[in-house]
């Protein structure tokens, strides 16, 4: 399961951000959770100097502004594929089989 972070003090921005996060990964049917995270302290952790900001796995992915729903999409897709067991960087791993190798897909 993927763990998305929405870093933000509360401002309108903030919110909507986390609302189109999750109606993005509610509409793609996503496993992920989505946390908020609202105290300065724990958003000045990730070296984030404007809010609104996503973090996927720890990784900050964007920030400064409130996203659209195909931005949003773009991103949860590409990180969400990207580390697919199967994906291109894993596709050596001893976790997909040799016809799922050659089909390109798990």
């Amino acid at each position: 399961m993927k763990i998305i972070k929405i870093l933000g003090t509360g401002c309108p921005s903030c919110v909507s951000t986390e609302k189109v996060v999750s109606e993005v990964v509610n509409e793609l049917n996503l496993e992920a959770k989505i946390i908020k995270i609202t105290e300065i302290m724990d958003i000045m952790m990730y070296d984030v100097m404007r809010t609104p900001a996503i973090v996927i796995d720890e990784k900050v992915v964007l920030n400064g502004k409130v996203p659209s729903k195909e931005e949003v999409k773009a991103m949860l897709v590409d990180n969400f594929s990207n580390n697919a067991c199967c994906s291109d960087e894993n596709l050596n791993d001893s976790c997909c089989s040799t016809d799922e190798k050659e089909s390109g897909c798990c």
